[in-house]
């Protein structure tokens, strides 16, 4: 990934999407906010002991960084359901005061910022080019068996008539198989992905996402993972598995309106 800075503020970019004209997208790390640790600093996350006001200081810094617009910020449930906002349908009767309770967004109104907050979790970036459909994905180890990736490509395809293999996909930081550990996996994992499991029980669930999105039809050249695990890298980015009392990293993706 690329490391950046704006208005003071540094986040992470993909190449595959950095030069897509019209685009922007950030994954943020845990720096250049205002809240103070364990939630240092630049904290997305309302609810968890965080200063309310400070969060909202950190949210107006990401939003800065894109250029203006609406930010969507989702109430994420760890599950597999989609908003989406179409223009000339919904677009009219949106208001920013809607919370959508989702774990995934997706959207053709430039202007709108999708959000995801993560700490662990992935945040998955998915964009066509062809038709300007944007999406952003949490996906937690729950949302991953639901195929929740899975079910947001199709949704581009019967809203917006994308075709799959025009989408990029973008896996942002996460919970990486080296640190991916579940002792319960038989009870919480269905037995189909414990082919993606290694013999310490540690989870490979970047390659679960990527499969899940070529088993829709993407290429496997338009998918893209960071590398990046956040438990190992608790220097850039928030991580539960690490810290359990901790923030939440944004990443966020939106069509500019110019």
């Amino acid at each position: 990934m690329i490391f950046t800075k704006k208005n003071g503020t540094p986040f992470l970019q993909f190449p595959a999407l950095v030069d897509q004209p019209g685009l922007f997208h950030a994954v943020f790390t845990r720096h250049g906010g205002f809240s103070d640790p364990p939630f240092d600093s630049l904290n997305m996350s309302i609810g968890r002991g965080d200063d309310p006001q400070k969060i909202i200081k950190n949210r107006r810094k990401i939003l800065e960084c894109a250029g203006g617009g609406e930010a969507v910020f989702m109430e994420q449930v760890h599950g597999d359901e989609i908003w989406m906002l179409q223009a000339g349908k919904e677009a009219a009767s949106w208001g920013n005061s809607v919370i959508p309770r989702a774990d995934a967004a997706v959207t053709d109104v430039p202007g709108m910022i999708l959000v995801v907050q993560v700490a662990d979790c992935q945040p998955i970036f998915l964009y066509d080019p062809m038709h300007q459909v944007i999406a952003n994905v949490h996906a937690g180890w729950r949302g991953s068996i639901r195929g929740i990736v899975g079910k947001t490509v199709r949704s581009m395809s019967d809203t917006f008539g994308c075709r799959p293999e025009s989408i990029i996909a973008c896996i942002g930081p996460s919970l990486g198989p080296c640190c991916a550990e579940f002792t319960n996996y038989m009870e919480e994992i269905p037995p189909s992905f414990w082919i993606y499991k290694n013999r310490r029980n540690f989870f490979d669930f970047w390659s679960i996402t990527r499969d899940q999105l070529i088993d829709e039809g993407l290429s496997g050249n338009n998918v893209h993972t960071s590398g990046l695990c956040t438990r190992c890298r608790t220097d850039l980015f928030f991580s539960y598995r690490s810290r359990k009392t901790t923030g939440r990293f944004a990443s966020v993706i939106g069509l500019c309106t110019v």
